[in-house]
C-alpha cells in the first residue's frame, strides 16, 4: 500500500471502531448516559470511561462519578443487560 492509502485505511478503520463524536466504542450497548440518561457527546462534555471487574461503563461527565461509585454494580448490569439484548 502506498503511505496515503495506508494512512486513510488507518483513519477509516479507527472511525468504525468508535463513535466518531464521543469517542466510544462502536461496541458499547448504550447511547445515553447510566446515570443521567443524557445522550455522550452532548453539553456535558467528554464522556468520562470507568471500569469496574472488567466491565468500561462510560458516564456522560465527571459529575456522575459519585453516583457510579456509590453503586457500581447497578450499573455495570445496565450495560452487561444492554448487551444481552443486541
Amino acid at each position: 500500500m502506498k503511505p496515503s492509502l495506508l494512512l486513510l485505511a488507518t483513519v477509516a478503520f479507527s472511525f468504525s471502531c468508535t463513535r466518531a463524536a464521543d469517542g466510544i466504542p462502536a461496541s458499547y450497548p448504550l447511547k445515553k448516559c447510566v446515570i443521567s440518561d443524557e445522550p455522550f457527546g452532548g453539553e456535558m462534555g467528554k464522556p468520562v470511561k470507568v471500569t469496574h471487574e472488567g466491565t468500561d461503563v462510560y458516564l456522560c461527565c465527571k459529575s456522575c462519578l459519585k453516583d457510579f461509585k456509590a453503586d457500581p454494580a447497578k450499573y455495570v448490569k445496565m450495560v452487561k443487560d444492554a448487551a444481552a439484548k443486541k
